[in-house]
Protein backbone atom coordinates (compact mmCIF):
# COMPACT_ATOMS: atom_id res chain seq x y z
CA UNK A 1 0.00 0.00 0.00
CA UNK A 2 2.95 2.33 0.56
CA UNK A 3 3.45 2.66 -3.19
CA UNK A 4 -0.02 4.25 -3.43
CA UNK A 5 1.06 7.27 -1.36
CA UNK A 6 2.94 9.85 -3.49
CA UNK A 7 6.57 10.21 -2.48
CA UNK A 8 6.29 14.00 -2.58
CA UNK A 9 3.62 13.81 0.12
CA UNK A 10 5.84 11.62 2.30
CA UNK A 11 8.77 14.03 1.87
CA UNK A 12 6.56 17.02 2.74
CA UNK A 13 5.17 15.18 5.76
CA UNK A 14 8.65 14.41 7.11
CA UNK A 15 9.64 18.06 6.65
CA UNK A 16 6.65 19.15 8.73
CA UNK A 17 7.20 16.70 11.60
CA UNK A 18 9.25 17.92 14.58
CA UNK A 19 11.15 14.71 15.29
CA UNK A 20 12.15 15.75 18.82
CA UNK A 21 8.55 16.66 19.67
CA UNK A 22 7.25 13.39 18.21
CA UNK A 23 9.72 11.15 20.05
CA UNK A 24 9.54 13.30 23.19
CA UNK A 25 5.80 12.67 23.36
CA UNK A 26 6.55 8.98 23.90
CA UNK A 27 9.85 8.84 25.82
CA UNK A 28 11.86 11.28 27.98
CA UNK A 29 14.48 13.20 25.99
CA UNK A 30 17.37 15.22 27.41
CA UNK A 31 18.97 18.12 25.51
CA UNK A 32 22.57 17.52 24.45
CA UNK A 33 23.79 20.52 22.48
CA UNK A 34 21.70 20.74 19.33
CA UNK A 35 20.59 17.14 19.71
CA UNK A 36 18.73 14.99 22.25
CA UNK A 37 19.62 11.82 24.13
CA UNK A 38 17.55 9.16 25.88
CA UNK A 39 17.56 5.57 27.00
CA UNK A 40 16.65 3.54 23.94
CA UNK A 41 12.99 2.49 23.80
CA UNK A 42 13.87 -0.52 21.66
CA UNK A 43 16.21 -2.38 24.01
CA UNK A 44 17.04 -2.48 27.71
CA UNK A 45 19.93 -0.24 28.73
CA UNK A 46 21.11 1.69 31.78
CA UNK A 47 22.97 4.54 30.07
CA UNK A 48 21.51 6.70 27.26
CA UNK A 49 22.73 5.66 23.83
CA UNK A 50 19.66 6.76 21.84
CA UNK A 51 20.35 10.00 19.92
CA UNK A 52 17.83 12.22 18.13
CA UNK A 53 19.02 14.64 15.42
CA UNK A 54 16.06 16.96 14.60
CA UNK A 55 18.16 18.98 12.14
CA UNK A 56 18.96 15.85 10.15
CA UNK A 57 15.56 14.22 10.67
CA UNK A 58 16.77 10.90 12.05
CA UNK A 59 17.44 9.00 15.28
CA UNK A 60 20.15 6.45 15.99
CA UNK A 61 20.90 4.10 18.88
CA UNK A 62 24.57 3.26 19.35
CA UNK A 63 23.60 0.33 21.54
CA UNK A 64 21.26 -1.74 19.37
CA UNK A 65 21.61 -0.02 15.99
CA UNK A 66 17.99 1.19 15.74
CA UNK A 67 17.92 3.94 13.13
CA UNK A 68 15.38 5.80 11.04
CA UNK A 69 13.12 8.79 10.51
CA UNK A 70 9.74 9.77 11.98
CA UNK A 71 7.87 7.10 10.02
CA UNK A 72 10.32 4.41 11.16
CA UNK A 73 9.96 5.48 14.79
CA UNK A 74 6.17 5.37 14.76
CA UNK A 75 6.19 2.00 13.01
CA UNK A 76 8.57 0.46 15.55
CA UNK A 77 7.24 2.14 18.69
CA UNK A 78 3.52 1.78 17.95
CA UNK A 79 3.83 -1.46 15.95
CA UNK A 80 2.12 -0.01 12.90
CA UNK A 81 2.41 -0.74 9.20
CA UNK A 82 3.83 1.84 6.83
CA UNK A 83 0.44 3.15 5.77
CA UNK A 84 -0.85 3.38 9.33
CA UNK A 85 2.33 5.20 10.43
CA UNK A 86 1.94 7.76 7.62
CA UNK A 87 -1.71 8.26 8.56
CA UNK A 88 -0.78 8.81 12.23
CA UNK A 89 1.82 11.44 11.33
CA UNK A 90 -0.55 13.08 8.85
CA UNK A 91 -3.21 13.30 11.56
CA UNK A 92 -0.71 15.00 13.90
CA UNK A 93 0.21 17.45 11.14
CA UNK A 94 -3.40 18.15 10.16
CA UNK A 95 -2.98 16.66 6.69
CA UNK A 96 -5.00 14.14 4.69
CA UNK A 97 -3.19 11.30 2.95
CA UNK A 98 -3.86 11.63 -0.82
CA UNK A 99 -4.84 8.06 -1.71
CA UNK A 100 -6.26 7.36 -5.14
CA UNK A 101 -9.86 6.16 -5.33
CA UNK A 102 -9.02 2.45 -5.84
CA UNK A 103 -6.73 2.47 -2.81
CA UNK A 104 -9.42 4.15 -0.70
CA UNK A 105 -11.94 1.48 -1.62
CA UNK A 106 -9.49 -1.33 -0.88
CA UNK A 107 -8.62 0.13 2.51
CA UNK A 108 -12.26 0.72 3.37
CA UNK A 109 -13.10 -2.89 2.51
CA UNK A 110 -10.26 -4.17 4.72
CA UNK A 111 -11.36 -1.94 7.59
CA UNK A 112 -14.95 -3.17 7.27
CA UNK A 113 -13.77 -6.80 7.54
CA UNK A 114 -11.51 -6.14 10.52
CA UNK A 115 -14.30 -4.14 12.21
CA UNK A 116 -16.53 -7.20 11.88
CA UNK A 117 -13.79 -9.49 13.24
CA UNK A 118 -13.09 -7.13 16.14
CA UNK A 119 -16.82 -7.27 16.94
CA UNK A 120 -16.70 -11.08 16.87
CA UNK A 121 -13.74 -11.03 19.26
CA UNK A 122 -15.64 -8.78 21.69
CA UNK A 123 -18.67 -11.06 21.43
CA UNK A 124 -16.62 -14.17 22.25
CA UNK A 125 -14.91 -12.45 25.21
CA UNK A 126 -18.26 -11.36 26.58
CA UNK A 127 -19.69 -14.86 26.12
CA UNK A 128 -16.92 -16.32 28.27
CA UNK A 129 -18.36 -14.58 31.34
CA UNK A 130 -21.93 -15.75 30.70
CA UNK A 131 -23.57 -18.58 32.73
CA UNK A 132 -23.52 -20.91 29.75
CA UNK A 133 -19.69 -20.78 29.57
CA UNK A 134 -18.98 -22.52 32.88
CA UNK A 135 -17.35 -25.47 31.09
CA UNK A 136 -15.09 -23.11 29.14
CA UNK A 137 -14.02 -21.28 32.29
CA UNK A 138 -13.32 -24.59 34.04
CA UNK A 139 -11.20 -25.71 31.09
CA UNK A 140 -9.09 -22.54 31.17
CA UNK A 141 -8.72 -22.79 34.95
CA UNK A 142 -7.62 -26.42 34.58
CA UNK A 143 -4.99 -25.31 32.01
CA UNK A 144 -3.64 -22.87 34.58
CA UNK A 145 -4.53 -19.59 32.89
CA UNK A 146 -5.11 -16.57 35.10
CA UNK A 147 -7.42 -13.65 34.35
CA UNK A 148 -4.59 -11.32 33.27
CA UNK A 149 -3.31 -13.78 30.66
CA UNK A 150 -6.82 -14.46 29.37
CA UNK A 151 -7.28 -10.71 28.96
CA UNK A 152 -3.85 -10.23 27.36
CA UNK A 153 -4.61 -12.78 24.63
CA UNK A 154 -8.33 -11.90 24.54
CA UNK A 155 -9.38 -15.53 24.90
CA UNK A 156 -13.13 -16.05 24.52
CA UNK A 157 -15.87 -18.61 24.07
CA UNK A 158 -18.14 -19.40 21.12
CA UNK A 159 -21.58 -20.54 22.38
CA UNK A 160 -22.97 -23.85 21.17
CA UNK A 161 -25.95 -22.10 19.58
CA UNK A 162 -25.24 -22.14 15.85
CA UNK A 163 -26.39 -18.57 15.16
CA UNK A 164 -25.48 -16.68 18.35
CA UNK A 165 -22.79 -14.50 16.76
CA UNK A 166 -24.74 -13.75 13.59
CA UNK A 167 -27.84 -12.71 15.51
CA UNK A 168 -25.83 -10.48 17.86
CA UNK A 169 -24.21 -8.55 14.98
CA UNK A 170 -25.66 -5.41 13.43
CA UNK A 171 -26.96 -5.78 9.90
CA UNK A 172 -23.96 -3.80 8.62
CA UNK A 173 -21.58 -6.41 10.09
CA UNK A 174 -23.41 -9.58 9.08
CA UNK A 175 -22.22 -9.59 5.46
CA UNK A 176 -18.56 -8.91 6.42
CA UNK A 177 -18.76 -11.78 8.94
CA UNK A 178 -19.86 -14.04 6.10
CA UNK A 179 -17.09 -12.71 3.85
CA UNK A 180 -14.44 -13.60 6.45
CA UNK A 181 -15.92 -17.08 6.95
CA UNK A 182 -16.67 -16.44 10.62
CA UNK A 183 -20.28 -17.07 9.68
CA UNK A 184 -21.08 -19.53 6.90
CA UNK A 185 -24.00 -19.36 4.46
CA UNK A 186 -22.95 -22.52 2.70
CA UNK A 187 -26.36 -24.15 3.08
CA UNK A 188 -28.44 -21.11 2.28
CA UNK A 189 -28.83 -19.90 5.84
CA UNK A 190 -26.29 -18.26 8.16
CA UNK A 191 -24.55 -20.50 10.69
CA UNK A 192 -21.64 -19.64 12.99
CA UNK A 193 -18.42 -21.41 12.05
CA UNK A 194 -17.26 -21.71 15.67
CA UNK A 195 -19.61 -23.44 18.12
CA UNK A 196 -18.88 -24.60 21.68
CA UNK A 197 -15.20 -23.74 21.38
CA UNK A 198 -12.53 -21.82 23.27
CA UNK A 199 -11.68 -18.91 20.98
CA UNK A 200 -8.19 -17.53 20.26
CA UNK A 201 -8.17 -14.28 18.24
CA UNK A 202 -5.38 -14.09 15.67
CA UNK A 203 -4.19 -10.49 15.55
CA UNK A 204 -1.87 -8.83 13.09
CA UNK A 205 1.10 -6.69 14.16
CA UNK A 206 -1.22 -3.68 14.47
CA UNK A 207 -3.46 -5.49 16.94
CA UNK A 208 -6.43 -5.88 14.59
CA UNK A 209 -8.20 -9.23 14.62
CA UNK A 210 -7.85 -10.96 11.23
CA UNK A 211 -8.99 -14.50 12.09
CA UNK A 212 -9.72 -16.96 14.90
CA UNK A 213 -8.63 -20.34 16.11
CA UNK A 214 -11.08 -22.45 18.08
CA UNK A 215 -10.51 -25.41 20.41
CA UNK A 216 -13.47 -27.75 20.84
CA UNK A 217 -15.01 -28.44 24.24
CA UNK A 218 -16.97 -31.37 22.85
CA UNK A 219 -16.26 -34.48 20.82
CA UNK A 220 -15.83 -32.82 17.42
CA UNK A 221 -13.54 -34.63 15.01
CA UNK A 222 -11.42 -31.50 14.58
CA UNK A 223 -9.86 -30.58 17.92
CA UNK A 224 -8.79 -27.19 16.52
CA UNK A 225 -10.15 -25.27 13.55
CA UNK A 226 -9.06 -21.93 12.08
CA UNK A 227 -10.86 -19.27 10.11
CA UNK A 228 -10.65 -19.74 6.33
CA UNK A 229 -8.41 -17.37 4.39
CA UNK A 230 -9.95 -14.05 3.41
CA UNK A 231 -8.95 -10.65 2.06
CA UNK A 232 -7.47 -9.82 5.48
CA UNK A 233 -6.17 -13.26 6.52
CA UNK A 234 -3.44 -15.28 4.81
CA UNK A 235 -2.39 -17.96 7.24
CA UNK A 236 1.16 -18.31 5.94
CA UNK A 237 1.82 -14.60 6.62
CA UNK A 238 0.38 -14.31 10.12
CA UNK A 239 2.15 -15.29 13.33
CA UNK A 240 0.01 -16.03 16.39
CA UNK A 241 1.23 -14.20 19.48
CA UNK A 242 3.57 -11.82 17.64
CA UNK A 243 1.52 -8.74 18.52
CA UNK A 244 1.45 -9.73 22.20
CA UNK A 245 5.19 -10.49 22.16
CA UNK A 246 5.96 -7.06 20.71
CA UNK A 247 3.86 -5.34 23.35
CA UNK A 248 5.44 -7.32 26.18
CA UNK A 249 9.08 -6.96 25.09
CA UNK A 250 9.10 -3.72 23.08
CA UNK A 251 12.19 -4.98 21.19
CA UNK A 252 12.34 -8.55 19.95
CA UNK A 253 15.76 -10.15 19.61
CA UNK A 254 14.56 -13.74 19.31
CA UNK A 255 11.36 -15.67 18.64
CA UNK A 256 10.54 -19.10 20.04
CA UNK A 257 8.25 -20.90 17.58
CA UNK A 258 5.96 -23.48 19.21
CA UNK A 259 3.14 -25.56 17.78
CA UNK A 260 -0.05 -24.46 19.53
CA UNK A 261 -2.01 -21.50 20.86
CA UNK A 262 -2.00 -22.84 24.41
CA UNK A 263 1.77 -23.35 24.27
CA UNK A 264 2.21 -19.66 23.41
CA UNK A 265 -0.11 -18.51 26.16
CA UNK A 266 1.28 -20.83 28.85
CA UNK A 267 4.87 -19.77 28.15
CA UNK A 268 3.87 -16.11 28.23
CA UNK A 269 2.17 -16.55 31.59
CA UNK A 270 5.47 -17.97 32.91
CA UNK A 271 7.39 -14.93 31.67
CA UNK A 272 8.64 -16.34 28.35
CA UNK A 273 7.08 -13.69 26.16
CA UNK A 274 8.94 -14.38 22.90
CA UNK A 275 6.84 -17.50 22.15
CA UNK A 276 4.76 -17.46 18.94
CA UNK A 277 3.11 -20.04 16.68
CA UNK A 278 2.87 -20.30 12.91
CA UNK A 279 -0.52 -21.21 11.45
CA UNK A 280 -1.06 -24.46 9.59
CA UNK A 281 0.54 -27.88 9.84
CA UNK A 282 4.06 -26.97 8.69
CA UNK A 283 6.47 -24.08 8.90
CA UNK A 284 6.74 -23.21 5.22
CA UNK A 285 8.92 -20.58 3.56
CA UNK A 286 6.21 -17.90 3.73
CA UNK A 287 5.93 -18.45 7.49
CA UNK A 288 9.70 -18.33 7.85
CA UNK A 289 9.93 -15.11 5.88
CA UNK A 290 7.21 -13.62 8.08
CA UNK A 291 9.28 -14.54 11.15
CA UNK A 292 12.53 -13.25 9.68
CA UNK A 293 11.00 -9.88 8.92
CA UNK A 294 10.96 -9.27 12.67
CA UNK A 295 14.03 -11.07 14.05
CA UNK A 296 17.28 -12.67 12.91
CA UNK A 297 17.23 -15.38 15.56
CA UNK A 298 14.53 -18.08 15.59
CA UNK A 299 14.31 -21.12 17.87
CA UNK A 300 11.93 -23.86 16.71
CA UNK A 301 10.45 -25.88 19.56
CA UNK A 302 8.83 -29.23 18.78
CA UNK A 303 7.49 -32.19 20.74
CA UNK A 304 10.01 -35.01 20.95
CA UNK A 305 7.83 -37.65 19.25
CA UNK A 306 8.02 -38.84 15.64
CA UNK A 307 5.54 -36.22 14.48
CA UNK A 308 7.61 -33.50 16.17
CA UNK A 309 10.81 -34.63 14.47
CA UNK A 310 9.06 -34.76 11.09
CA UNK A 311 7.81 -31.20 11.64
CA UNK A 312 11.33 -30.11 12.62
CA UNK A 313 12.74 -31.72 9.46
CA UNK A 314 10.23 -29.83 7.32
CA UNK A 315 11.05 -26.55 9.04
CA UNK A 316 14.78 -27.17 8.55
CA UNK A 317 14.43 -28.05 4.87
CA UNK A 318 12.23 -25.03 4.20
CA UNK A 319 14.74 -22.80 5.98
CA UNK A 320 17.78 -23.86 3.95
CA UNK A 321 17.01 -21.74 0.88
CA UNK A 322 16.54 -18.67 3.09
CA UNK A 323 19.68 -19.06 5.18
CA UNK A 324 22.12 -16.19 4.92
CA UNK A 325 25.00 -15.00 7.05
CA UNK A 326 23.64 -13.29 10.15
CA UNK A 327 20.58 -15.54 10.51
CA UNK A 328 20.57 -17.86 13.51
CA UNK A 329 18.19 -20.84 13.61
CA UNK A 330 18.05 -23.40 16.41
CA UNK A 331 15.99 -26.50 17.15
CA UNK A 332 14.71 -27.46 20.59
CA UNK A 333 13.27 -30.97 20.80
CA UNK A 334 11.34 -31.61 24.01
CA UNK A 335 11.22 -34.92 25.90
CA UNK A 336 8.79 -37.38 24.35
CA UNK A 337 5.29 -36.98 25.73
CA UNK A 338 5.82 -33.34 26.70
CA UNK A 339 4.83 -30.08 25.07
CA UNK A 340 5.78 -26.51 26.11
CA UNK A 341 2.52 -26.05 28.02
CA UNK A 342 2.92 -29.14 30.21
CA UNK A 343 6.70 -28.86 30.57
CA UNK A 344 6.88 -25.21 31.66
CA UNK A 345 4.21 -25.88 34.29
CA UNK A 346 6.07 -28.97 35.47
CA UNK A 347 9.65 -27.65 35.67
CA UNK A 348 9.22 -23.85 35.75
CA UNK A 349 10.37 -20.96 33.58
CA UNK A 350 14.08 -21.01 34.56
CA UNK A 351 14.51 -24.65 33.60
CA UNK A 352 12.67 -24.09 30.34
CA UNK A 353 14.86 -21.08 29.52
CA UNK A 354 17.92 -23.28 29.99
CA UNK A 355 16.47 -25.64 27.41
CA UNK A 356 16.05 -22.72 24.99
CA UNK A 357 19.64 -21.58 25.52
CA UNK A 358 20.85 -25.13 24.83
CA UNK A 359 18.90 -25.58 21.59
CA UNK A 360 20.86 -27.15 18.74
CA UNK A 361 22.03 -24.83 15.93
CA UNK A 362 20.72 -25.65 12.46
CA UNK A 363 24.10 -27.08 11.38
CA UNK A 364 24.29 -29.54 14.28
CA UNK A 365 20.63 -30.52 13.93
CA UNK A 366 21.07 -31.21 10.21
CA UNK A 367 24.13 -33.42 10.62
CA UNK A 368 22.69 -35.22 13.64
CA UNK A 369 19.48 -36.03 11.76
CA UNK A 370 21.21 -37.11 8.54
CA UNK A 371 23.72 -39.34 10.36
CA UNK A 372 21.09 -41.21 12.37
CA UNK A 373 21.57 -44.97 12.01
CA UNK A 374 25.01 -44.59 10.41
CA UNK A 375 28.40 -45.79 11.64
CA UNK A 376 30.85 -43.23 10.30
CA UNK A 377 33.76 -45.61 10.84
CA UNK A 378 32.48 -47.48 7.79
CA UNK A 379 33.29 -46.06 4.34
CA UNK A 380 29.87 -47.13 3.03
CA UNK A 381 28.10 -45.17 5.75
CA UNK A 382 30.25 -42.10 5.17
CA UNK A 383 29.21 -42.26 1.54
CA UNK A 384 25.58 -42.54 2.61
CA UNK A 385 25.92 -39.46 4.83
CA UNK A 386 27.28 -37.45 1.93
CA UNK A 387 24.48 -38.68 -0.35
CA UNK A 388 21.92 -37.52 2.23
CA UNK A 389 23.56 -34.22 3.11
CA UNK A 390 24.94 -32.81 -0.13
CA UNK A 391 21.52 -32.16 -1.76
CA UNK A 392 20.45 -30.22 1.34
CA UNK A 393 23.56 -28.03 1.36
CA UNK A 394 23.18 -27.36 -2.36
CA UNK A 395 19.84 -25.70 -1.60
CA UNK A 396 21.51 -23.05 0.55
CA UNK A 397 22.53 -19.69 -0.93
CA UNK A 398 26.23 -18.90 -1.09
CA UNK A 399 27.35 -17.82 2.37
CA UNK A 400 30.01 -18.38 5.01
CA UNK A 401 27.58 -20.68 6.81
CA UNK A 402 27.17 -22.86 3.74
CA UNK A 403 30.95 -23.05 3.26
CA UNK A 404 31.43 -24.04 6.90
CA UNK A 405 28.74 -26.72 6.69
CA UNK A 406 30.27 -28.02 3.48
CA UNK A 407 33.65 -28.37 5.21
CA UNK A 408 31.95 -30.15 8.10
CA UNK A 409 30.34 -32.62 5.70
CA UNK A 410 33.72 -33.31 4.10
CA UNK A 411 35.27 -33.79 7.52
CA UNK A 412 32.61 -36.26 8.57
CA UNK A 413 32.59 -38.10 5.24
CA UNK A 414 36.35 -38.05 4.63
CA UNK A 415 37.59 -39.91 7.71
CA UNK A 416 40.63 -42.02 6.98
CA UNK A 417 41.13 -43.47 10.44
CA UNK A 418 40.65 -46.97 9.06
CA UNK A 419 43.74 -46.33 6.93
CA UNK A 420 45.87 -44.32 9.35
CA UNK A 421 44.88 -45.61 12.77
CA UNK A 422 44.15 -49.22 11.87
CA UNK A 423 47.15 -51.53 11.83
CA UNK A 424 47.79 -55.19 11.34
CA UNK A 425 49.76 -57.08 13.97
CA UNK A 426 50.99 -60.58 14.31
CA UNK A 427 49.07 -62.22 17.11
CA UNK A 428 51.53 -63.87 19.47
CA UNK A 429 51.83 -67.60 18.81
CA UNK A 430 49.61 -67.46 15.70
CA UNK A 431 50.49 -67.51 11.97
CA UNK A 432 47.68 -65.29 10.76
CA UNK A 433 47.09 -61.56 10.86
CA UNK A 434 44.54 -59.83 13.04
CA UNK A 435 43.13 -56.37 12.20
CA UNK A 436 42.94 -53.95 15.10
CA UNK A 437 40.44 -51.15 14.51
CA UNK A 438 41.09 -47.45 15.06
CA UNK A 439 41.63 -46.36 18.64
CA UNK A 440 40.32 -42.87 18.11
CA UNK A 441 38.57 -40.77 15.48
CA UNK A 442 40.63 -37.91 14.09
CA UNK A 443 38.63 -34.75 13.56
CA UNK A 444 41.30 -32.72 11.75
CA UNK A 445 40.35 -31.90 8.17
CA UNK A 446 42.86 -32.79 5.48
CA UNK A 447 44.97 -29.90 4.25
CA UNK A 448 43.96 -28.70 0.80
CA UNK A 449 46.77 -27.89 -1.62
CA UNK A 450 45.98 -26.40 -5.02
CA UNK A 451 48.19 -25.87 -8.02
CA UNK A 452 49.31 -22.33 -8.78
CA UNK A 453 47.11 -22.40 -11.90
CA UNK A 454 44.00 -23.46 -9.93
CA UNK A 455 44.71 -20.97 -7.14
CA UNK A 456 44.89 -18.02 -9.53
CA UNK A 457 41.83 -19.22 -11.47
CA UNK A 458 39.82 -19.25 -8.24
CA UNK A 459 41.16 -15.80 -7.40
CA UNK A 460 39.96 -14.39 -10.73
CA UNK A 461 36.45 -15.72 -10.05
CA UNK A 462 36.39 -14.35 -6.50
CA UNK A 463 38.00 -10.99 -7.37
CA UNK A 464 37.72 -10.16 -11.10
CA UNK A 465 39.74 -6.99 -10.53
CA UNK A 466 42.82 -9.26 -10.34
CA UNK A 467 42.37 -10.35 -13.98
CA UNK A 468 45.00 -7.95 -15.37
CA UNK A 469 47.64 -9.04 -12.84
CA UNK A 470 46.87 -12.73 -13.40
CA UNK A 471 47.04 -12.25 -17.17
CA UNK A 472 50.45 -10.59 -16.81
CA UNK A 473 51.63 -13.45 -14.60
CA UNK A 474 50.40 -15.96 -17.20
CA UNK A 475 52.43 -14.19 -19.89
CA UNK A 476 55.55 -14.71 -17.78
CA UNK A 477 54.76 -18.27 -16.72
CA UNK A 478 53.44 -20.72 -19.30
CA UNK A 479 52.24 -23.11 -16.58
CA UNK A 480 49.39 -20.70 -15.81
CA UNK A 481 47.43 -21.50 -18.97
CA UNK A 482 44.03 -21.96 -17.32
CA UNK A 483 44.31 -18.86 -15.15
CA UNK A 484 45.51 -16.81 -18.11
CA UNK A 485 42.62 -17.94 -20.32
CA UNK A 486 40.07 -17.22 -17.60
CA UNK A 487 41.58 -13.81 -16.82
CA UNK A 488 41.60 -12.91 -20.52
CA UNK A 489 37.90 -13.84 -20.83
CA UNK A 490 36.96 -11.88 -17.68
CA UNK A 491 38.78 -8.80 -18.98
CA UNK A 492 37.25 -9.03 -22.47
CA UNK A 493 33.76 -9.56 -21.04
CA UNK A 494 34.28 -6.56 -18.71
CA UNK A 495 33.18 -8.48 -15.64
CA UNK A 496 33.87 -6.49 -12.48
CA UNK A 497 32.19 -8.40 -9.65
CA UNK A 498 32.12 -11.98 -8.39
CA UNK A 499 28.39 -12.25 -9.05
CA UNK A 500 28.81 -11.12 -12.65
CA UNK A 501 31.42 -13.82 -13.27
CA UNK A 502 29.20 -16.54 -11.78
CA UNK A 503 26.20 -15.35 -13.80
CA UNK A 504 28.21 -15.26 -17.01
CA UNK A 505 29.59 -18.76 -16.43
CA UNK A 506 26.05 -19.99 -15.81
CA UNK A 507 24.30 -18.38 -18.78
CA UNK A 508 27.02 -17.91 -21.43
CA UNK A 509 27.05 -21.30 -23.19
CA UNK A 510 30.45 -20.70 -24.83
CA UNK A 511 32.09 -19.69 -21.57
CA UNK A 512 30.47 -22.61 -19.78
CA UNK A 513 31.76 -25.07 -22.36
CA UNK A 514 35.23 -23.48 -22.33
CA UNK A 515 35.72 -23.49 -18.56
CA UNK A 516 33.46 -26.41 -17.54
CA UNK A 517 36.36 -28.64 -16.46
CA UNK A 518 38.40 -25.85 -14.94
CA UNK A 519 38.34 -27.22 -11.40
CA UNK A 520 38.06 -30.95 -12.01
CA UNK A 521 39.92 -32.81 -9.31
CA UNK A 522 39.56 -30.17 -6.60
CA UNK A 523 38.04 -31.82 -3.51
CA UNK A 524 36.62 -28.57 -2.13
CA UNK A 525 37.13 -24.85 -2.53
CA UNK A 526 39.02 -22.91 0.20
CA UNK A 527 37.44 -19.88 1.85
CA UNK A 528 37.60 -16.60 -0.05
CA UNK A 529 40.15 -15.03 2.30
CA UNK A 530 42.53 -17.96 1.81
CA UNK A 531 42.09 -17.88 -1.97
CA UNK A 532 42.97 -14.19 -2.16
CA UNK A 533 45.89 -14.49 0.26
CA UNK A 534 47.39 -17.31 -1.85
CA UNK A 535 46.87 -15.31 -5.01
CA UNK A 536 48.60 -12.27 -3.56
CA UNK A 537 51.62 -14.38 -2.65
CA UNK A 538 51.73 -15.82 -6.17
CA UNK A 539 51.33 -12.45 -7.86
CA UNK A 540 53.98 -10.69 -5.76
CA UNK A 541 56.64 -13.39 -5.28
CA UNK A 542 60.34 -13.10 -4.57
CA UNK A 543 61.57 -12.51 -8.13
CA UNK A 544 65.04 -13.99 -7.55
CA UNK A 545 63.54 -17.19 -6.18
CA UNK A 546 61.24 -17.41 -9.18
CA UNK A 547 64.19 -16.94 -11.55
CA UNK A 548 66.14 -19.75 -9.88
CA UNK A 549 63.11 -22.07 -9.99
CA UNK A 550 62.61 -21.43 -13.71
CA UNK A 551 66.28 -22.04 -14.47
CA UNK A 552 66.14 -25.33 -12.55
CA UNK A 553 63.02 -26.40 -14.45
CA UNK A 554 64.61 -25.61 -17.83
CA UNK A 555 67.80 -27.53 -16.96
CA UNK A 556 65.64 -30.48 -15.98
CA UNK A 557 63.84 -30.33 -19.35
CA UNK A 558 67.23 -30.23 -21.13
CA UNK A 559 68.45 -33.30 -19.26
CA UNK A 560 65.28 -35.13 -20.25
CA UNK A 561 65.82 -34.35 -23.92
CA UNK A 562 62.77 -32.07 -24.10
CA UNK A 563 64.69 -28.83 -24.66
CA UNK A 564 63.40 -26.56 -27.44
CA UNK A 565 64.85 -23.48 -29.09
CA UNK A 566 62.33 -21.39 -27.19
CA UNK A 567 63.51 -22.97 -23.93
CA UNK A 568 67.14 -22.22 -24.96
CA UNK A 569 66.39 -18.50 -25.44
CA UNK A 570 64.46 -18.39 -22.14
CA UNK A 571 67.41 -19.98 -20.30
CA UNK A 572 69.84 -17.46 -21.76
CA UNK A 573 67.58 -14.57 -20.74
CA UNK A 574 67.17 -15.87 -17.18
CA UNK A 575 70.88 -16.59 -16.84
CA UNK A 576 71.62 -12.95 -17.67
CA UNK A 577 69.32 -11.96 -14.76
CA UNK A 578 66.64 -10.36 -16.95
CA UNK A 579 63.87 -11.16 -14.49
CA UNK A 580 61.28 -13.83 -13.79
Amino acid sequence: MSGLIPQRFIDDLLDRVDLAELIGSRITLKKAGGNYKARCPFHDEKTPSFNVRPDKGFYHCFGCGAHGDAISFVREFDHLGFTEAVEELARRAGLEVPYDQAARQEMQQARTLTDALDFAGSFYRSALSQPGAALARDYLRHRGLDAATIEQYQVGYAPGDGTALFQAADESLQKPLIETGTVSDRYGRPRDLFRNRIMFPIRNTRGRTVAFGGRTLGDDKAKYINSPESDVFHKSREIYGLFEAQRALRRLDRLLVVEGYMDVIALSQHGIHEAVATLGTATNQDSLQALLRHVRHVVFCFDGDNAGFRAADRAMENALELMADGLHLQFLMLPEGEDPDTLVRKEGADAFRKRIEGAAPLSRFLFDRQSEGLDLNLPEHRGELRARTEPLLNRMPRSTLRDAMWHEMLRLCGRRDWQQGGRREWQKGKDFRRFRGPERISEEPAEVRLSRDSSLSLAVIEAPELAEEVLEAARRDRSLRQAGALASWVREARLNRHGEVIEALAFDSRARARFFHLFDGIEHVPERENILASARELLTPNQEEVRRQKIAALIKRKAAGQFTEEDHQELKRLSRGDGG
